[in-house]
């Protein structure tokens, strides 16, 4: 272990040139990439080079600086790279959001800005084929991780691919499903109860708006606008949804509340008074204590469709809708029966967004989303030395690769139990679960293996 401190460190922070489209040779048209690096720990000249992939929003320096790829890079002297994603953060022309321009926009662009990436810093750094690539990436950026390797086999030696969704898919109702399951889940603070309180909460403000209770219910969940319109219904219940959903998907990570504390006001036993309180009441609670910092829910439907069509946004909600209507899907709707809100969020509401924004055909995008599924291999890829690693509490886990293929690779996928989305990406802490460490021991392993066997390679 060297002695340099990570907060000593300044990375060194660049913007290279990439072409809008990779696969038109004629159009010369570029626009700027962000990129960071950090060189505190690399051996020079043959060290590993770790590159790690940002995927739906800006890149911060700090992911050169922090996490558990970080501290590998730190004992196997490598140097890190990280790039941000085209059309988020900065790596976007002024006019880059309007819809003509969006169709840049796309996995696979992204891929070969990566391999131009690897050309940049191989020349900048002098390197050779004696230097081995491993990338890293979470979620989305995960996925990117195992299809770079899949795609660009010669360029990379390795990827760990985090929480990776590599299966696209229109209806993602299993997200839902496996919502409902963390929160019965008694290992990680919840109960069949809490799922019994949370559906029957979600009816009792369904039954309310459809019965014309609709002030009431607004100034129960201290909403900016009474939800009137049906669309607005829909916005209320979606962002009572999403709650729970956040919860599950990060629990105990940056949420407001972790599984267990959320099954606690759901059931009443955080409570000291036991005067008989209904679900409805519960929930409302629920949100209070969520929206501490925000003044009032927004649950404006016209407001989300001019927010998603504002084209000088510095959010990313634009482009990810854009990239979900055109490669993924990943809608999670609550059509399956074991999804515990409301029923009101079909397949047909969330994809409306495609065709009002966009102008993409509703019925375009089960096409979009078979081409992205034979392009990659969806969650059955025959990709050597890719690491899929997931937390069975994660709802994306569904769309991952989770078992292993003696055929491909027979020691390629870690399951965590009891761990939520990317939870492993994160330096090793003291509190964490025995088995989030043990996994963290294990991909370092499976590294240190790689750039083992890479060395020995002729």
């Amino acid at each position: 272990q060297r002695a340099t401190h990570t907060s000593t460190v300044i990375p060194k922070k660049g913007t290279i040139h990439q072409p809008l489209n990779h696969f038109d040779r004629k159009d010369d048209k570029t626009f700027p990439q962000k990129f960071f690096v950090n060189d505190v720990y690399w051996q020079r000249p043959d060290g590993p080079v770790f590159l790690y992939i940002e995927g739906e929003g800006p890149l911060s320096k700090f992911s050169v600086l922090f996490g558990h790829h970080v501290d590998m890079a730190e004992s196997h002297g490598a140097l890190l790279v990280a790039l941000e994603h085209r059309f988020y953060g900065q790596s976007i022309n002024p006019d880059g959001l309007e819809t003509e321009n969006l169709r840049d926009l796309s996995s696979q662009q992204a891929l070969v800005d990566l391999a131009a990436f690897h050309h940049y810093i191989s020349q900048r750094f002098s390197l050779s084929n004696k230097n081995t690539w491993i990338s890293f990436g979470g979620s989305y950026a995960g996925a990117l991780s195992a299809w770079l390797r899949g795609k660009f086999p010669h360029l990379i030696y390795g990827a760990v691919a985090s929480s990776a969704p590599v299966q696209a898919q229109l209806d993602f109702s299993s997200y839902n499903k496996v919502v409902g399951y963390s929160l019965m889940n008694e290992a990680v603070g919840g109960s069949k109860q809490c799922v019994a309180e949370v559906k029957g909460a979600f009816a009792a403000v369904e039954a309310a708006l459809l019965m014309g209770n609709e002030v009431e219910v607004g100034k129960d969940f201290g909403c900016c606008e009474t939800p009137f319109k049906a669309e607005d219904k829909m916005e209320l219940l979606q962002s009572l949804a999403d709650v729970f959903m956040g919860t599950v998907q990060y629990n105990e990570e940056g949420v407001a509340f972790s599984i267990e504390e959320l099954c606690d006001i759901m059931t009443n036993k955080s409570e000291q008074n036991k005067q008989k309180e209904e679900p409805y009441d519960r929930l409302v609670k629920l949100m209070y204590r969520a929206r501490e910092k925000v003044p009032c829910l927004d649950v404006s439907h016209e407001k989300l469709v001019l927010e998603l069509r504002n084209t000088t946004a510095t959010s990313s909600y634009r482009q990810w809708l854009y990239q979900t209507c055109t490669e993924f899907g990943f809608y999670q709707t609550c059509e399956d029966t074991s999804c515990p809100f409301s029923r009101m969020s079909t397949i047909q509401s969330q994809t409306q967004l495609c065709s009002r924004i966009f102008d993409i055909p509703q019925d375009h995008l089960p096409v979009h989303i078979d081409f992205t599924n034979q392009y990659y291999g969806g969650n059955r890829p025959q990709t050597q030395r890719v690491l899929y690693v997931n937390g069975n509490i994660d709802p994306w886990t569904e769309l991952s690769v989770v078992w292993n293929d003696t055929m491909v690779d027979n020691d390629r996928v870690i399951l965590i139990d009891g761990t939520a989305h990317c939870r492993d990406m994160n330096s090793d802490k003291s509190m964490d679960k025995p088995a989030l460490h043990q996994a963290r021991k294990e991909i370092g392993r499976r590294v240190a293996m790689w750039l083992k066997s890479a060395a020995l390679a002729p």
